[in-house]
């Protein structure tokens, strides 16, 4: 069976530490979509490690990773996290594996991005530029190159001519900048790619299944940035929610088991694009200062708002969560006062629905003020040793989302994780 692991708001609601946690229950982690725009933190032997490409079960020796076709991958930025990783002793060409159908990212692709960014002016959505959506057109245009492809003679021939169509739309954008340190840097990477295990994925992993293995599905980035139920056109370019775990790995829906959803005790959202509870004032100063809320990925400061129960419920609802986990409670310790948001205010009517085109409307949040905790949870171990105004503050996002809050995580380390 598959159990799905996965983000419920706009990301970066520290899935890394999360499937770091349960990792070692499973046999094989498996990231499904997206690219090198995740940014997924874990802390190993107490340093920082952020892993963008790799699954995060790679410091598990006993685990298979799997690097799905759903995704798009950045060979040089893969080579250096490899590099990163294999300077705590792991060995990727014994635990991680790369499915033939995975599309590559070239360097033309991080130009286009870039440029495409900078033509949209004001109305820029707030790209990561590491090629992730020209990557993902070139995979819907019919045009990609994938992994399976690097071994094929005519791999040089088929990337030359891609390149040449993509210089064609970067002259169209007058884009100038040189880029050829980056091409020296790809080739290189791709030498690197070629030394890894390229398997085919699909069958690969449902013969695992056969044999029993239990499988971790990982998604990046989050459910709000989904490319069609997203607040669009603030979106990714790939399906987040767990519909993506099918196309993205190759198994069957009948397959998935536990949908364990992420979710910030707050809310942030890097780059541009809709967040009804945004704080704007000194209130999201403060969340973004005790909750060091810096992009992992690019390293821009976050927005921070309120924790937003409408667009929580309707993204376990797409999912199909079947538990929650809640991360950093521990930020919110010393607010005097915490508020949820439960509906929106659109024109005067109230809607417990997350809006088609939601960029296109101005929502004023509807909010319901609970009492903060005032005291230092991070060293709680016990769900019984929790505050009560800390559970009746879970057990009203518990009542409101349609999904259970199973977890809290009350701190970075692995061990500040609480059952409830």
């Amino acid at each position: 069976m598959v159990d799905v692991l996965l983000g419920l708001q706009w990301g970066d609601e520290g899935k890394g530490k999360i499937v770091d946690y349960f990792a070692p229950n499973y046999d094989i982690i498996a990231r499904f979509q997206g690219g090198p725009n995740a940014g997924h933190t874990l802390y190993v032997e107490g340093k920082k490690m952020v892993l963008h490409q790799i699954p995060s079960g790679i410091f598990h020796q006993n685990t298979i990773n799997i690097i799905g076709g759903g995704v798009v991958l950045d060979p040089v930025t893969l080579k250096k996290e490899c590099d990163a990783v294999a300077a705590y002793g792991i060995d990727v060409r014994k635990n991680l594996f790369i499915s033939e159908r995975t599309n590559i990212i070239i360097p033309t692709h991080r130009a286009l991005d870039k440029a495409s960014e900078l033509a949209k002016g004001e109305a820029k959505i707030g790209s990561t530029l590491k090629g992730i959506g020209p990557a993902y057109m070139d995979k819907t245009g019919r045009n990609a190159l994938r992994v399976g492809d690097l071994l094929d003679k005519s791999f040089t021939t088929n990337y030359i001519k891609l390149r040449l169509k993509h210089q064609k739309l970067l002259d169209n954008f007058h884009f100038i900048e040189d880029i050829s340190s980056w091409e020296e840097e790809f080739f290189e990477a791709i030498e690197f790619l070629k030394t890894l295990n390229v398997v085919n994925c699909e069958y690969f992993i449902n013969d695992q299944i056969a044999k029993g293995k239990k499988v971790l599905a990982e998604g990046a980035q989050g459910s709000m940035l989904d490319i069609d139920f997203g607040t669009f056109p603030f979106v990714t370019s790939s399906n987040t929610i767990s519909a993506g775990v099918c196309t993205g790995l190759g198994v069957s829906p009948k397959l998935i088991n536990e949908v364990m959803g992420v979710t910030k005790a707050y809310c942030t959202r890097v780059g541009g694009g809709p967040f009804p509870t945004e704080l704007d004032d000194a209130t999201g100063e403060e969340l973004r200062k005790i909750g060091s809320e810096f992009g992992a990925t690019t390293g821009r400061p976050r927005r921070c708002g309120w924790i937003d129960l409408v667009a929580l419920r309707y993204a376990c609802m797409l999912n199909g969560v079947t538990q929650v986990i809640m991360t950093k409670a521990d930020v919110l310790d010393s607010f005097a006062e915490l508020k949820v948001c439960t509906a929106y205010n659109i024109d005067g009517k109230e809607t417990k629905e997350v809006p088609f085109r939601i960029s296109r409307v101005k929502i004023d949040p509807v909010l319901e003020g609970f009492p903060g905790w005032n005291m230092d949870t991070t060293q709680i171990n016990d769900v019984a040793a929790l505050p009560a105004t800390m559970t009746n503050y879970i057990n009203f996002i518990n009542s409101s989302i349609g999904a259970p809050v199973k977890y809290v995580s009350n701190g970075p380390g692995r061990e500040q994780i609480i059952h409830l």
